[in-house]
């Protein structure tokens, strides 16, 4: 019986997926963004955690689209809150200083098609939040980059209130 939930579970959620609309995500040139630097892992290591959470935060942004709708996002630049500082200490570590100068910053390309793939809308954003200290520091769980999901989480549900994007 344990299982037969579980597969009940897992089918429901891929069927909501399903129904729901969905995101397509280019990192253009990541390597070349004004800050995806890290303070202790690997370059590597740490643009691969960025990506993935980042992408879990539009996935799910994507789940508010209607049915059919196809978001295409191309990812031009990011900037995270904070500047890496070297630290002046035995460490090898770096330090990322949060402050107010420092907002996140993302620059991105888009479009959006209905399930007949008729375009519904295109555009180009700088999406910033420069009072991103002000606002609320719990996260959604889906991103460790909690300025940036929250500043993307606000634009997205301007674009639907101001009626750019379809709401579900």
């Amino acid at each position: 019986m344990k299982h037969a939930w579980t597969a009940m579970f897992v089918a429901g959620a891929f069927s909501a997926l399903a129904q729901a609309g969905e995101v397509r995500l280019t990192w253009q040139e990541p390597e070349k963004y004004t800050d995806i630097r890290s303070t202790s892992e690997t370059r590597d290591a740490f643009q691969a955690r960025v990506i993935k959470d980042l992408s879990a935060v539009f996935s799910d942004l994507a789940g508010k689209l209607p049915d059919g709708v196809i978001w295409l996002v191309t990812i031009t630049d990011l900037d995270l809150a904070g500047e890496v500082r070297p630290m002046l200490r035995r460490s090898t570590d770096d330090i990322r200083l949060v402050k107010d100068i420092y907002w996140p910053r993302m620059s991105i390309r888009y479009s959006l098609l209905d399930a007949k793939g008729q375009l519904i809308t295109e555009g180009k954003e700088d999406i910033k939040d420069m009072n991103f200290m002000f606002g609320s520091a719990i996260g959604s769980g889906n991103s460790s980059f909690q300025y940036e999901e929250r500043m993307l989480r606000d634009w997205f549900k301007r674009q639907q209130r101001d009626k750019i994007f379809p709401v579900r």
